[in-house]
This record gives C-alpha cells, structure tokens and sequence, in this order.
C-alpha cells in the first residue's frame, strides 16, 4: 500500500511555524476529536488551555494495567518469554505509585487520596489476574510483535483531505498474526461492556486513526484489523470470560465510510481552532466531564491571567486575545462578583463534608479540595504547642492558591490560625508544604543540659525533635535578636539562654536590664538596670573592645540587652551628649583694672550615645568575642531597622500582636498565629527558611 503524502508534511521549519500559529492548538487527537463531539468546553478545557484533569482511581487502575501489558509484550517481543504476575503487579504499582496527591478525582465511595490508591490497587490487580488468565484471547494466532506503546505524530490524509494539523496519539499493541494479517489491539479497562453497536460505530473511528496513524509511517506494513480487547475488572456473574475481543475489518470499502465518519467532526473541530472568536459550549448532560472542574474553569477564563493556565509561550498571544474578547462580552453584562462566587459554587457539585470521626489531616485535605485543591497530607508531626502537617504537592497547583486558604484551613480543623510556609520543607528527601498549626499539649518543655552540643547553644526544639540552636562560635552567627509579646516566651528564653551559655564555658556575662526584670535572679551574673548605669557600662565596654583591638585579646563575653528598644528611647541624647569645658575667650580688666583672663562654658566635644555603642559593639566586636543577644517588646521599623537587622544575624521571634510585627522582626507573617508561652520561629544562616520551635523552660 502506498500512503498519500499530506502536502503539510512538506513545508520548511519556518512556513510550518507560521502555519500552526494560526491554530490554538498544534496537533490533533482521535480523543480531543471524539471531546469535541461530546462537549466543546471540555475541549477547550483539556486541549486549548492544557488544564489537567483529576482522575478517578478506575482510571489510574487502567492507565496501570496499560503498564503491565507494555512490560508483558516488551518481554514477549524482545525475549519471546512470558512476564510473571508479580511482575505484571510491580509494574503496575509504579505507576499507582507515581500519581500524585492532586492528580486523584475523590468521590462518594473514594473521599480521600488513599481510599483511591486502595480502589486503583484493586481494580489493577482484578485487571491483570484477568488477562493473565485469559491471555489466549491475545496470544492463540499471534506470530510476532511488531511494536508496543508506540507514540505517533503524523500529517493525516482523511477522506482525501489533507489535514492542516499533525496527529498525535498513541497504538498500544501491534501484531502480525499466523494467516499474515497484521492487526492494532487496544486494550480498554471497562466496569461494563461496550454496546457491540455502539463500539462498532465509535470503534470505526478511532480505529481508522489507529490505521492511518502507523501506515503513514509504515506503509509497506498496512493494517488489516483493528481489535478492542474489553477487560471487566468486576467478575461476571455467569462466569464467562473477562476480556472480550472485538475485530473491525479494514478492507477497502470500510475504510472510505470510516474516514468519512470520522472526518465530519474533524473538520468542525479544526475549523473551531482556526476562530479565536469561537465559542465552545457546555454539555451539562456529558457523563465524561466532572461538572464541578469545568464549571470552575470556565469562571476561570473570565477572571483569570493567561499566565494561571499552562498554556505553551507560542499560544498564549492568540489564547490571550480571543480571552480578552469573550471576557469583554461576558463582564458586560455579568459583573465580576457575580463570577467570583459562581466558582465557589461549581464545587457544591462535589460531595464534600467534614465528619467529626475525620482526622486533622482528613480535614485539610477535603478543604483544600471544595476549592479544586488537590493534595495529601503525607506526614504529620507533633511537637510541644504546635502541629506539622507535611503535603505533598503535584506539578500545576499553585501553592500561593494554598496560602490564600489558610483561615478554611484553620475553620477546618477548629485552630484559630494556620501558618503556611512561604518555603518547601524538606524532610527524609523529599520536598512539602508545610502548614503549622498551634495545639496545647498540655506538657512542658523543661531546659536540659543534654541539649548543649559544645558551643551550640540551644534555643528549643523543632516540630521534629530536633534542637534549633544559635552557635556562638560561628562567624556568621554571632548575635542575636528577640522580639515578642508580654508573655509569648521572651523573658524565659533569655534567661534559657543564659544557662546554656554558661554551660558552654561562657564565663563573663553581663546583663543590661532597664526594665529590673533580672535583678536578683541571675546570681553569676553582672545585671545593671539603671540607665545611666548602663549607658556608662556599655562606653566602658567599647573601650575595652577597643583595647582588645590593639592587645589581640579574644575572649568571650556574653552582653544580654534586654528591651534594648526602651533604653535607647530613654538614653541621653541630642545636646545631654554635649561635652562642655571652661575656654578661655580673651581678655577682660580686673578689679585694679589689670586685664584677666576671660572664660565661657563651650562644647568640646561629644560623647556617643547608647545606640552608637550598641552598632560599635555589633559591628566590630563580633570578631573580638563579644556575643549580644538583644531583646524588645516593639517590632517597630524605627526599632528594628535594616542596618539592627544586619547585625543581628539570627532573629527569633514569639508571638506578636500584629502580622507587620511578624514582618518587620522576620520579613515575613506568621509570628502573629504562634499559640505563645514558646512557641515561636527562628531565622539564621544556619538554617534554610524559617525555623518554627518550642523554646525551653528554665525555673
């Protein structure tokens, strides 16, 4: 048999660009036809705007057991062996395996990701035992295979039409049989049986797309038969087979009606994806589309920036003008509102409900699904006041859509907020999301000198039991800064910190405490709260550093600077730092009219002020043993500035009042929905992202 060449196939590398730019879409399938015909938004939906599609765990199952017979008749074409069961299984479980958490359609009898994983398992399983069974039907007149899973794309001639758009698609088998025939099977996983009448119309069609498909890329090689092997994984009540075998003959004439049959959709969906102006309407009656997803998409398109869709650069001008245009006649009449809460409607087409005997993690994964967000909770830890839900996140969800839900969230599993972090944690390997949500446990976590690592001094415990420390010998570690509210942990961490710093051989450890909180309490300690007192201590300090300088001393010397904030406010400044001595002016006449040296009160200089001691200290004795951890109820901008925040290398912050606190003390939210009483997050070099902890008790 010789091929009719499509004239399409012969253009150049240029013109063909320039051709298919013409086209929302650059290729045709005998399944985007047969959606086509079905529903023209669904088309729109999977093949112009490339928005995936959830999938049921029936649906895996088969895309699984289309795995297991590649791997069976790969063996067989390549070996001429038999592959196993087992081996059929593993392979099978790959690829249940591989789907991830977005990518499962919940329903009434699978509401979660692993009743669906169980279903697929199941269902593959029932798919396999049956053709491992009955494999006769493929193999009784089976000579040679020819090829496996073969992946097409080719320039179609139908019905003596050369068709502007290459297609695409997919041939599972290939075979020549023992009479010479050469025949395409393909396997279907069905829970019913095809209509014998039905397949046979529908089966035309996709079967001359099959025939065209490989003889146009073996023509010497023309295909006589096309069979559907139909496996029904639930078992016959009679007894009867599982997989039955339907053939469609390729003679001649047959061939002139199915390209006919076949062409007349074809045409109509290539005429549709050469308008930008079509309009491609909804088939509520579709059984196929999940009314919910295409619901919500098409509000979507109305609302939505071309970028939120997975649309390939070369589309998006053509996809972004015919969006402008159908937006524009729609928002004229139906204001934008009105669309907003239409797709927060589209997902009451899907049974959801929150059960009282549902888990946190049930909870979250059923809330983030009402909104068309599909993820699973893959690992949960628990540490003293907070919770670590881990999610694991498929390509084509937009985490930031995650964060906007955090407050549903937190409705969901009765918290009054929800922390979700900006950064992807990583834990035994893989990346998740991580939400955080606050608990009290009703437990304590006591300070224990078995934390203490050398110089690493501990500031608590992760949600993973892992100690989270400030390491005071590392360079670029070297001071510290804490921020929070009255009673979110501040005072007792200080104080935590102090006993682990002389734990560590830190000896020499002032305290500045304006606010008298410490006096009497750290008896190893020099505390100093008056602020002039302080003021003088931190110049003395500066000197010393100073004479370190120039000796090569290195000692280390531990300066806590509680409510640093409130001494600088309270510090001399302006002219109180004005140095002021008697100078001589000149002359004046004495008493005996003798002149008299003549003198005036001048400023001579100027000492600095507490702040400008505190950036010296910073700045220069960092690598001269000097360690400062300060500490301040007031996130304040005129407080904690840039150049406070370089200095202070590591920042943790407990709960405060307000989300801009959280910012201005970490540059991000969060610190705002800690639960308090040590809960808070920690941000260093040593650590990548932002830390959460529950910081220890020292009586």
């Amino acid at each position: 048999m010789t091929a009719t060449i499509n004239k399409y196939a012969l253009m150049g590398n240029d013109e063909l660009e320039n051709h298919l730019s013409n086209f929302l879409i650059d290729s045709w399938s005998y399944s985007g036809v047969a959606t086509f015909a079905r529903n023209e938004k669904e088309f729109e939906r999977r093949y112009i705007y490339r928005e995936p599609s959830r999938r049921s765990a029936t649906t895996v199952a088969g895309t699984a057991y289309h795995a297991a017979l590649q791997a069976f008749f790969e063996k067989l074409r390549d070996s001429g062996e038999l592959l196993s069961f087992p081996q059929m299984q593993e392979a099978a479980y790959k690829v249940i395996d591989e789907t991830s958490a977005n990518q499962w359609k919940l329903g009434k009898k699978t509401p979660t990701v692993e009743s669906c994983i169980e279903t697929a398992t199941k269902t593959a399983n029932a798919l396999i035992a049956n053709f491992y069974n009955e494999q006769s039907v493929y193999l009784a007149d089976v000579k040679r295979v020819i090829a496996v899973e073969l992946h097409t794309d080719t320039w179609l001639v139908v019905n003596g039409v050369d068709i502007p758009l290459p297609c695409h698609g997919q041939i599972d088998l290939v075979v020549e049989l023992n009479d010479g025939r050469r025949v395409i099977i393909d396997h279907k996983s069905k829970s019913a049986y095809t209509d014998e009448s039905e397949l046979g119309f529908t089966g035309a069609k996709q079967a001359i797309v099959y025939a065209l498909s490989w003889e146009s890329l073996h023509p010497e090689l023309p295909i006589d038969e096309v069979w559907y092997m139909e496996n029904k994984h639930s078992k016959n009540k009679d007894n009867s087979p599982q997989i039955r075998k339907m053939a469609i003959v390729l003679d001649a004439d047959t061939r002139r009606l199915y390209e006919a049959i076949l062409y007349e959709p074809l045409r109509r969906m290539i005429q549709a994806t050469q308008d930008p102006d079509y309009i491609y309407t909804i088939n509520d009656a579709d059984p196929m589309a999940d009314r919910a997803e295409l619901y919500d998409f098409w509000a979507r398109t109305l609302i939505a920036d071309i970028d939120d869709f997975n649309i390939p650069e070369s589309k998006k001008i053509l996809i972004a003008r015919r969006q402008k245009k159908i937006r524009d006649a729609s928002t004229a009449s139906i204001s934008p509102k009105v669309i907003t809460s239409f797709r927060s409607k589209a997902a009451t087409f899907i049974s959801y409900e929150l059960r009282e005997d549902m888990t946190p993690q049930e909870k979250i994964e059923h809330t983030l699904r009402s909104f068309g967000i599909m993820a699973r909770v893959a690992h949960v830890r628990g540490a003293y006041s907070s919770t670590s839900y881990l999610l694991e996140i498929g390509a084509g969800v937009k985490i930031a859509n995650i964060a906007s839900h955090a407050l549903d969230i937190a409705n969901a599993i009765d918290v009054p907020s929800v922390r979700v972090l900006p950064t992807l944690s990583m834990h035994q390997g893989h990346s998740y999301l991580c939400i955080e949500a606050p608990h009290r446990s009703g437990e304590t976590l006591m300070w224990d000198a078995k934390y203490l690592q050398g110089t690493r001094i501990p500031i608590g415990l992760d949600n993973f039991g892992e100690p989270v420390v400030w390491d005071i010998n590392n360079q670029s570690t070297p001071h510290m800064l804490i921020c929070g509210a009255t009673g979110s942990g501040k005072s007792v961490c200080i104080k935590s910190t102090i006993e682990y710093a002389r734990l560590a051989g830190v000896s020499r450890i002032i305290v500045l405490d304006p606010k008298y909180e410490f006096i009497g309490k750290l008896p190893d300690c020099e505390v100093i709260a008056d602020i002039a007192d302080i003021e003088l201590r931190m110049k003395e300090l500066v000197e010393e550093m100073q004479e370190r300088a120039k000796t090569g001393a290195n000692s280390k010397t531990l300066i806590v600077f509680d409510e640093f904030a409130d001494a600088v406010s309270s510090a001399r400044s302006g002219k109180e730092l004005d140095i002021r001595e008697k100078v001589e002016v000149g002359t004046k006449r004495g008493p005996m009219g003798f002149p008299i040296p003549k003198y005036e009160n001048k400023v001579v200089g100027r000492e600095k002020s507490l702040e400008e001691n505190l950036k010296m200290l910073l700045q220069k004795g960092r690598s001269l043993g000097y360690r400062i951890v300060a500490a301040t109820q007031r996130a304040s901008t005129k407080v904690i500035t840039g150049d406070a925040k370089v200095n202070f290398p590591v920042q943790v912050c407990f709960r405060v009042p307000k989300a801009v606190d959280s910012k201005v003390v970490l540059d991000e939210e969060g610190a705002e929905t800690l639960a308090g009483r040590g809960d808070g997050l920690i941000k260093s070099p040593e650590y990548f992202g932002t830390v959460r902890f529950q910081g220890f008790y020292k009586p």
